[in-house]
């Protein structure tokens, strides 16, 4: 039997081995702040002097503009900012949640360093100076043997800019986020293929304004887009016709009047189908496709053969149903939308799948139109005048001259593990990681952990004990969001705006922000040029004062939006296409060249062994990936995840509600116990959980072993082709029965 993670990781964390791990020298005189002293800090706070302090909120990557209260200098609230665009006034419930994340018990609080084996979780506390002086000893050797190529940064969050800063001026060339390869990369692809434009972050969706909304595993409610979920509740009280396409019975599908309960990994044959349907009976945008595209009658000939009839059998819909979501979202264009969606790298041919939403949006012809997508803008900043890079004559590693993935626009993370391993086209010795928990975020946990048996250094910055920094040689923490200052946030959307993060309250230990523990990096390498500025507000001055902002007004206000510009064309907005053609590409040369279909192709997904399901994952609107599961406030809210499973199916199998299972992959690698939730909410041959729980970290007490993780059931994955995606809904399982 194969193990996801090591088997000595999963089978010695006894409650004997539990209590010697967090008995070492960096844990003691720790006493964790309990969730029951939180609550005692927060009544002490009385009815004291309360004072307000803007800054913009990092429990997702959405950035929302919000103002945290304090009451007798003890941080109380945290609130949606009026005037900042992405909040509009309201948080999230992570984002209302912050406040836990201050006094989360398990946070990181003093600098560490390994004293035994890997994953062993033995430690000791060092001071900075220590601990920043053995990583810049460990580089600097490294980059002597090797060359500064072979130090990798893996990274997620807005902090991590200072890291990468650094890192590139002493020379690192591969940097690499999983938000590319396993979140939003497949789908960006699919849109600059066929637009010469990518979609960005936040995606310039006019919910607001349209007429017909399509979410195609898009899970708005539950995945908290915050803007996008405010306007879509107001497109619910609109009435207007919503479109679910899930194969579970999601927060959004409950508002839906449509909802298509699909067979998974078939998303394509329906997009397939819903094209056959607009172009067969004239519902497309006749007008804009003719002036804006390119291939159009090779891509009709294309996809001429994918009827309602031939999708309802791939797909287990009704075609009868199909035909008619189709003409709702044709009659109404180009007003209508199809949700680009994100996290799509589901099944190894999600560029394609991107592609064909992309392309389902322009028979709508709703690019620049109203209730379709909009032309977004943003506010340019000027510089602080720093060095230039260095020049490496190597070239990257994830993906040498874009021989792998010849599509890929960004770095990808398992590319960057691949070389890792094989030491092709050069050895990589070392990583950084910032604020991404690897061992949940990658496929294969086994591939990782051998990867990481490969280096000579893994450094782990972080707020959070997490899995991957279990098995760093130095562990540093990180100030959480509401306790530092950061870069400007320059965002996009309807109307430009600069945001302001800056410190609400002290970090109550030895935490520091990304800026400082970025400067003293950079002096103890030898590179104190690449941060030159006392403090980080001498650097944000400098740039608000030369981008003609007001640095003040800023801090008073948390945002400050720039001038309005027109975003739909037919107000003036300007449409243009950066692709080969110059126009919408609904045939593809680039993709025929380089051996690919020019218009997307369906392949059946492959079918379970008999007795297993497909296993899909999601996420819930009161935690962050795997980040807050110790969050004394959301954790009180969710505290563990649930395996959904249809009603009739667990009759069947003699499952009852709340019943303690355990899964099983075809691997034969067997998860952690888990509740059956017995629903009618989601189709018989398939089974959902909501990732980021199941963790074996035993720093992380409060987080420790509840739930199952879905991660560790992810033992098979299929590469995208185009861009090097790795697919996440590879794996079936099933049950193992616990008493």
């Amino acid at each position: 039997m194969s193990t996801a993670v090591s088997r000595r990781r999963f089978l010695s964390l006894s409650a004997g081995s539990l209590g010697a791990a967090t008995a070492g020298a960096a844990w003691q005189g720790w006493i964790p702040l309990a969730p029951d002293a939180v609550a005692a800090t927060a009544a002490e706070a009385g009815t004291g002097t309360v004072t307000t302090i803007p800054t913009f909120c990092e429990m997702c990557f959405w950035r929302c503009g919000g103002i945290a209260s304090l009451r007798d200098g003890k941080l109380w609230k945290f609130e949606g900012n009026p005037k900042d665009p992405q909040s509009m006034g309201r948080l999230c419930p992570r984002g209302t949640g912050a406040v836990g994340a201050h006094y989360d018990p398990d946070r990181l609080r003093q600098p560490l360093m390994r004293v035994g084996e890997r994953g062993k979780e033995e430690w000791k506390a060092v001071s900075w100076d220590e601990a920043l002086g053995f990583v810049a000893e460990k580089m600097n050797k490294i980059k002597a043997e090797h060359g500064p190529e072979s130090m990798a940064l893996f990274n997620h969050g807005f902090g991590q800019r200072f890291f990468q800063h650094v890192l590139k001026s002493w020379g690192v060339i591969n940097y690499a986020g999983s938000s590319y390869a396993q979140c939003r990369g497949a789908r960006d692809v699919g849109y600059v293929l066929t637009y010469g434009a990518g979609v960005g972050s936040p995606e310039p969706t006019d919910i607001k304004n349209t007429d017909c909304l399509v979410l195609i595993g898009s899970h708005l409610g539950e995945n908290m887009h915050n803007t996008q979920v405010q306007e879509f509740a107001n497109a619910v009280e609109r009435r207007i016709p919503i479109i679910v396409v899930d194969p579970r019975y999601s927060v959004a599908a409950s508002k839906a009047r449509y909802w298509l309960p699909i067979r998974p990994g078939t998303d394509l044959a329906l997009l397939l189908a819903w094209m056959n349907v607009l172009v067969s009976e004239g519902l497309y945008d006749r007008e804009f496709v003719g002036q804006y595209g390119h291939g159009f009658d090779r891509f009709v000939a294309e996809i001429k053969g994918y009827t309602p009839d031939w999708a309802a059998a791939e797909t287990g819909l009704d075609a009868q149903m199909i035909r008619v979501t189709a003409r709702e979202f044709g009659r109404r264009r180009p007003h209508s939308l199809i949700h680009p969606g994100r996290r799509v790298n589901w099944n190894g041919d999600d560029a394609q799948r991107g592609r064909a939403v992309a392309l389902l949006n322009a028979l709508l012809g709703n690019w620049g139109r109203r209730g379709g997508i909009y032309i977004n803008h943003h506010v340019e900043l000027a510089n602080f005048p720093l060095p230039k890079y260095p020049k490496s004559d190597k070239p990257k590693a994830d993906n040498p001259n874009f021989e792998r993935y010849p599509f890929a626009h960004e770095a990808v993370t398992t590319g960057i593990r691949e070389t890792t391993l094989t030491g092709k086209p050069y050895p990589i010795k070392a990583w950084w990681v910032y604020s991404t928990d690897l061992i949940h975020a990658l496929p294969n946990q086994a591939e990782t952990l051998k990867a990481i048996d490969q280096l000579d250094l893994m450094v782990v910055v972080d707020t959070m004990p997490s899995e991957i920094a279990g098995w760093a040689d130095v562990v540093l923490p990180e100030d959480m969001f509401l306790e530092r200052y950061d870069e400007l946030l320059a965002g996009w959307g309807r109307q430009g705006w600069v945001a302001l993060r800056q410190p609400v309250v002290a970090a109550p230990h030895e935490q520091k922000p990304a800026w400082w523990i970025a400067k003293q990096l950079a002096e103890k390498l030898g590179i104190p040029e690449a941060m030159p500025f006392k403090h980080i507000e001498e650097y944000l001055a400098y740039r608000c004062e030369k981008s003609n902002i007001d640095f003040a007004k800023l801090k008073a206000e948390g945002v400050i939006m720039g001038p309005k510009e027109p975003i739909y064309a037919d107000d003036g907005a300007t449409i243009e296409f950066g692709t080969p053609s110059g126009k919408v590409e609904f045939w593809s040369e680039q993709l025929q060249k380089a051996g690919f279909d020019p218009v997307p192709k369906f392949t059946p997904p492959e079918k379970p062994p008999e007795g297993y399901f497909p296993l899909i994952t999601g996420r819930a609107p009161v935690h962050t990936f795997s980040r807050t599961q110790s969050n004394p406030l959301l954790s009180s809210l969710m505290p563990e995840n649930e395996l959904w499973v249809n009603s009739a199916t667990a009759a069947k199998l003699g499952l009852k509600n709340g019943q303690v299972v355990k899964l099983k992959n075809q691997d034969g690698v067997i998860g952690q116990p888990i509740k059956v939730k017995a629903t009618q909410r989601i189709r018989p041959d398939t089974l959902y959980m909501v990732y980021g729980f199941g963790h074996t970290n035993p720093m992380r007490k409060h987080a420790f072993m509840k739930g199952a993780s879905a991660a560790q059931l992810n033992t098979r994955y299929k590469t995208d082709p185009l861009m090097g995606g790795t697919s996440l809904h590879a794996n079936f399982v099933t049950f193992v029965k616990e008493s």
